[in-house]
């Protein structure tokens, strides 16, 4: 895949990755469909005097139910910008890292972003090793930023404090969106993966593109089987979770996600998706008691209202680390 991009119907059969980045630079179809790749098809047939080639290319072009390209093993050929906030997390970084290396995906097809702040340990230096040495071994571009807001943990609060919970949250909620802007170019696909969730399939990033749902959102847990972690996830107004909901099967809907690992299609973001660092849909018939949602719950709540559904995976499991 570094040389060669393979578009695989009927007889037409390869293109070449310099052809395409000469045709349109740093461009592929957003949804993985042939017709999309007229531009490069056109370029490249316009040098071939073969005319079943040139035929079948503009039959390819016109066909508007052209089939997706699946050419890795079931999963549309997206790129995906995997992002994650970090904060005193120095213990964690290189296990993160080891995850991300041992994903089945294409790494070329992979970028990385992180936005570190308000560390109290050494998280900054240990990123400005590690990430960059994630392009080095094959992603295609890792991107670090740093921006502290200020906020510390009070003293003796745990993280999980309820007290505590809509300040954290809404400056996690800006180090999110800091991070988003700062890092999102011409993928199709965005990843936010928290960097201790600390087991999830080699293979998760293909299960996720498979289902081509705008937003999904697979169960976090502590324990397989056990009850939901990532209690941001929800529905019937905060009163299901996703271990309530996994007799309903595989997919189920949700009013509002959690982020410990999330799969929005880019665009929604382009198109104004946020994670709110305020309380959004104050009165929103979804919202818990009429006092709005913020950060991750905030997002489902404005997707929502921007026509999208979110949904989860509550068979998916993935394993958080223990606070």
């Amino acid at each position: 895949m570094d040389t060669i991009l393979s578009l695989i119907v009927d007889d037409v059969a390869i293109v070449s990755r310099d052809r395409f980045e000469i045709a349109q630079p740093g461009w592929i179809s957003n949804y993985g469909y042939i017709r999309q790749f007229s531009v490069i098809i056109r370029y490249t047939i316009a040098q071939s005097q073969d005319i079943k080639i040139l035929r079948n290319a503009e039959r390819i072009i016109s066909d508007r139910t052209a089939p997706p390209l699946y050419p890795h093993g079931g999963a549309l050929v997206n790129r995906v910008l995997i992002l994650t906030p970090v904060k005193d997390a120095i213990g964690g970084v290189p296990d993160y890292c080891d995850r991300l290396r041992s994903l089945t995906y294409p790494r070329e097809l992979l970028s990385v972003g992180c936005l570190e702040g308000d560390s109290s340990d050494d998280t900054w230096p240990q990123l400005q090793e590690a990430i960059p040495a994630l392009e080095r071994d094959g992603f295609g571009r890792t991107t670090l930023l740093k921006r502290d807001f200020g906020y510390i943990i009070p003293a003796g609060a745990p993280r999980s404090a309820p007290s505590i919970q809509r300040e954290r949250r809404s400056i996690l909620a800006r180090s999110r969106n800091h991070l988003l802007l700062g890092t999102l170019r011409d993928e199709e696909w965005v990843l936010w993966l928290d960097v201790d969730v600390i087991e999830y399939p080699r293979d998760i990033i293909e299960r996720l593109l498979r289902l081509d749902k705008d937003i999904l959102h697979p169960h976090c847990v502590i324990d397989y089987g056990g009850a939901t972690f990532d209690l941001n996830a929800w529905r019937d107004r905060g009163r299901l979770h996703m271990d309530d909901l996994r007799s309903e099967g595989d997919l189920v809907e949700l009013d509002a996600v959690g982020a410990s690992m999330l799969l929005i299609r880019a665009d929604l973001h382009r198109d104004g998706l946020i994670f709110p660092p305020f309380p959004y849909g104050v009165g929103h018939p979804v919202s818990r008691e009429d006092q709005g949602e913020i950060e991750s719950e905030g997002l489902g709540i404005m997707a929502l209202d921007m026509g999208h559904r979110c949904w989860g995976l509550p068979n998916l499991e993935i394993r958080h680390g223990r606070w």
